[in-house]
This record gives C-alpha cells, structure tokens and sequence, in this order.
C-alpha cells in the first residue's frame, strides 16, 4: 500500500517555492502519496500564516490520517503557538500510528508533545531542506544544501525505514579528538533532544520535558562555540545534564571562529563538559542541520552501546 505524507508548515514561511515543488516531486518519485495542507505557502511576517493559521495547520496534520506528518521547514514559529496546540489531538494521531517527522525548530514540538503527553515523535529532515535540494547553491532553507542535485542517500533509507516501520537504531562513529575510550551500555533509556537553541528556550516552561535517566542528543547551526557552551551551562546549572544517563552530541555547523578565540573551539567545549560533568559524552552522532543525517525517535526507549569509536542507538522494529 502507498504511504501517504501530510506536508504542513507550523513555522517559518517557505521562501524558497522551487525548493518545495522539488521536495514534493523529490517525494512522489519515490513512490510517496503527497497531500500539501491549503496553508502550506502562507506567509505572515517571517511565518507561515499568523498564528491561528498555523495551529489550524497543525490540527489539520494531526487529523489527516496520513502515515507520516513532514514539515516544510524549521525557522522560528513554534515556541510562540504552543499554548494553543490540542496535545490530546496530537497524542491520539500517534497513537493511530502517525509519525510527526522535522527538525530545528519542530524540537519545540516535539518537546511540548512529550512533557504534555508522553507520546513520541521523530527528529528527521524538513521537506525542503532534505528533499528539497538540486537548486542553485545556498538557495535551499539558507543552509547551503542547494549544491546537492539529489537528497542525500542515507538520509532517504532512514526516512524509508521509518515509514515503512523498518526502523531499529542508528550507529556512526565518534570524532577521534573527542574520543574518551570509555566503553558503554545503557538501556532502555527515553531517547530526547534535538536542538539545543530551542530546547534551551523551553526551560522553566511546560513545554520542557522531565526526563530523568535518559539519552539527551543535541544540535545547532550558525552558533558559535561560546554561545553552544553558554546554552550547555544552563542545562548544567539547571540540573538537566545530571539527571541524564548520556549526552550525545550531534552536528554543530556553520559558525566562524575569529582570531581572538586563540585556540578556543567546539572541541574545547566539548572537553569542558566532560570536565564538569560525569554523564557520557558521546560526539559526532550523523544529526543536525546536515545532508547526511539519520532519523531518531524522541520520547522512545532506547539502548545506547559504544565499543572504542563505534557508537549504536538500538529501539527496535516499531509496532
């Protein structure tokens, strides 16, 4: 049977319309149905349609039926309408088997549907900035991901296994400077997370998720180390770090260090967390604002094992 994708637009508005038409077509050419919510090209401000727009959007999504529910992009948008999302609707779609898939800011979503509701969705790539690519270069979703001519093929087989239920881990390999050489087995842990600007954001709010003994993964782009060890300091002052059994630390892209950092770098950061810390810190995890990225589940159980540099993600096939 075709699996049928719900393309919707719960953030910033969609500037780049070729990346869109292509991510669509990108879609159908792999045997996807795509059905495109009638408010997916709104634009109010920097957003796809105001507010009311967006959560009607939202709500569409949410009671569509689809397989898989894919946003068009991230941006900025989510934090603000959070309040005004039925998470009853939300829970209840998943629970039919509805996978919400996005990145970036979506990590708003995703947190705010697993502190209200306990239920899992998938940090995956956003329409036009995963399958939205073969354009002239920078011009998808301001990332530079134009330069590619086709979706990265990694990228596409997770997507195509999560869809199809396939779906039971992800393994990569950790940067060799930040190697600890520490081996490691946890299980059973709720894996969450996603990017660390948003999910930040959301501390001391309803919308941040109490997850004690769990895997936290993290990511961001177009911030600097400092600004990443700022972020990481508050969930450490906070308590968030300790309370969790490892941190996994994805792709951080697209700064610029500047000659007065002498010396100063991501790698610096990630040294000074293992410094304050004695949870795991694992590195280099294949997520981020990147071409080539696996899909994870947050709010799912999950084991984490690493042998040397190979690190694994196990959750099992879905139901």
């Amino acid at each position: 049977m075709t699996k049928r994708i719900y393309i919707y637009s719960p953030s910033g508005a969609v500037r780049d319309k070729a990346a869109f038409r292509r991510g669509v077509k990108h879609l159908q050419a792999l045997g996807y149905e795509v059905e495109i919510d009638e408010a997916a090209l709104a634009s109010h401000l920097r957003f796809a349609g105001d507010d009311e727009t967006r959560l009607a959007a939202i709500h569409r999504a949410a009671a569509s039926g689809a397989d898989l529910a894919l946003i068009s992009r991230g941006g900025y948008g989510l934090s603000r309408i959070l309040g005004g999302i039925d998470y009853k609707k939300i829970a209840k779609a998943v629970d039919k088997g509805m996978l919400f898939v996005g990145i970036s800011d979506f990590t708003a979503f995703q947190s705010a549907v697993l502190a209200k509701t306990g239920a899992s969705t998938w940090a995956g790539p956003a329409l036009c900035e995963g399958f939205g690519v073969g354009g002239k270069p920078g011009s998808v979703d301001g990332h530079g991901h134009g330069e590619r001519r086709s979706p990265d093929e990694i990228m596409v087989a997770c997507f195509g296994d999560l869809i199809s239920r396939q779906g039971e881990g992800a393994g990569w390999r950790q940067n060799r400077q930040d190697f600890s050489g520490a081996a490691l087995h946890i299980r059973n842990s709720v894996l969450w997370g996603g990017n660390l600007s948003v999910l930040t954001s959301l501390l001391g709010t309803p919308y941040f998720p109490q997850i004690k003994g769990g895997i936290l993964f993290l990511e961001d782009v177009a911030e600097h180390p400092y600004r990443i060890e700022r972020m990481l300091t508050q969930l450490l002052h906070s308590g968030v770090l300790a309370r969790q059994k490892a941190i996994v630390l994805g792709q951080f892209t697209e700064f610029k260090l500047v000659p007065h950092d002498r010396g100063y770098k991501l790698a610096s950061v990630v040294n000074w967390l293992r410094q304050q810390t004695i949870v795991p810190v694992l590195t280099n995890l294949p997520f981020g604002h990147v071409a080539t990225k696996v899909i994870l589940p947050v709010g799912l159980k999950t084991d984490l094992l690493l042998d040397g540099r190979d690190a694994l993600l196990l959750w099992g096939k879905m139901s």
